[in-house]
């Protein structure tokens, strides 16, 4: 076998057991990009080993999502079809999972009115906000992962030889995911060992408050009482424990919905659902965004801000040290799921139950009354570089540092 199909073997292998970990008897969804096609059905094979009952592989073109966008009448993007919302409903109520390589084209919607995007998107969302609840509250086992497109690899890798840039970018995602390791699982389960202890320790710590500097930001960012750090990965409703996205180099939790004040500045561009928004600027008084800006892709921030009420807000804080591995590759990706790991971000939008206590037995209205975010949307944006720093309040008004030039403050 050659040396890139055993890895491309090991990183199905990976995915399937620690990502979704499949169970046996369980039913698994791929959604896939066409192009992934040679790494979907090694997963299918990897997850009927593991004892899956069934295996349903969603293909997904960008090709054909362009044409609607370009072709459908303006008055359609408003349509989402229930039986698709029905079907990942029943999923996840059964006890299901999802596998999704997501990896979209950070240029797929050049020249589209960024309007129909936003309808559709939110039309989406609210077609599947039932869907969503089961994912935030961790009811079903999810994973997002990444594998190369052409259009991707172009975008990251234009300073090489156009020949070499998928194969670069499956060296970067092999990288990033432990895959050269000789034993990926055993590499993921210590690596999952190092975030919890980060974790477990800012639990243990239960600061009040976190004040983030650098150039452009000056935010203090309070947290609710009984709010929980997380990290790694988490268990679903059956006790089964899995890792929402790979790579993962964060920890994370909710802020205080109305606790958020001062001034925050992106450091990495946001592809956002096909459309790159960069230089985000947002001032927050009392936990709302009053006042933005952006240096380009302002109005898709704007989209993005109006889709709610809570998308206003802030509905997660998440700590990467800058020496993580992922940002020592010193590449942007422009892809949120892999540079949110090289950074620290904050995400606009809905807070995840499981970042408080009782959280996901909690309805919307309890979850407002306790501090968390509600929304329909959920988009995290990056904000890290060597230059942030973080105190942390505790409960005594005490003030200690949480990081200093990007990197923790303590050693392990």
């Amino acid at each position: 076998m050659k040396e890139f199909d055993m890895m491309l073997d090991k990183y199905a292998e990976l995915v399937v057991k620690v990502g979704v970990n499949i169970q046996p008897g369980q039913v698994l969804i791929v959604q896939s990009p066409l192009e992934s096609v040679d790494l979907t059905r090694l997963i299918v094979s990897k997850a009927y080993e593991a004892g899956a009952k069934y295996v349903q592989v969603e293909w997904e073109d960008e090709q054909v999502t362009r044409i609607r966008y370009e072709k459908a009448s303006d008055d359609s993007f408003s349509y989402y079809p229930k039986w698709q919302a029905d079907m990942m409903e029943q999923l996840a109520e059964g006890g299901g999972a999802i596998l999704h390589i997501k990896v979209p084209n950070p240029e797929l919607f050049n020249g589209i009115d960024s309007s129909k995007v936003s309808t559709a998107v939110k039309a989406a969302a609210i077609a599947r906000e039932t869907y969503q609840g089961y994912v935030r509250n961790n009811k079903v086992s999810w994973s997002l992962i990444k594998a190369p497109t052409v259009a991707w690899a172009n975008k990251v890798f234009a300073d090489l030889p156009e020949e070499d840039r998928v194969s670069a970018m499956w060296d970067a995602v092999f990288l990033m995911n432990r895959v050269g390791n000789e034993d990926p699982v055993a590499a993921w389960r210590e690596h999952i060992s190092h975030l919890k202890q980060s974790h477990e320790r800012m639990n243990a710590k239960r600061y009040k408050s976190l004040h983030y500097r650098a150039p452009g930001t000056d935010l203090h960012v309070e947290m609710p009482e009984g709010h929980l750090w997380a990290g790694g990965g988490g268990e679903n409703e059956s006790g089964v424990y899995f890792v929402a996205n790979m790579p993962t180099e964060e920890i994370y939790t909710m802020p205080l919905r109305t606790g958020v004040n001062g001034t925050v500045t992106s450091t990495l561009p946001l592809n956002l659902n096909g459309r790159l928004v960069e230089g985000i600027k947002l001032q927050f008084k009392e936990g709302r965004v009053v006042e933005y800006d952006a240096a380009s892709g302002r109005e898709h921030l704007t989209s993005l801000l109006e889709t709610d009420e809570g998308a206003s807000y802030l509905g997660e804080m998440a700590l990467v040290p800058h020496d993580s591995s992922i940002s020592q590759m010193n590449r942007i990706f422009y892809n949120t799921g892999i540079d949110e790991n090289a950074s620290c971000h904050f995400a606009l939008g809905s807070a995840y139950p499981v970042n408080i206590e009782g959280g996901t037995k909690m309805s919307k209205e309890e979850l407002l009354a306790r501090g968390a975010n509600v929304s329909l949307t959920h988009v995290d944006f990056m904000i890290g570089s060597a230059d942030l720093e973080i105190d942390g309040e505790l409960a005594d008004g005490t003030v200690e540092p949480v990081f200093r030039k990007g990197k923790w403050a303590y050693k392990i």
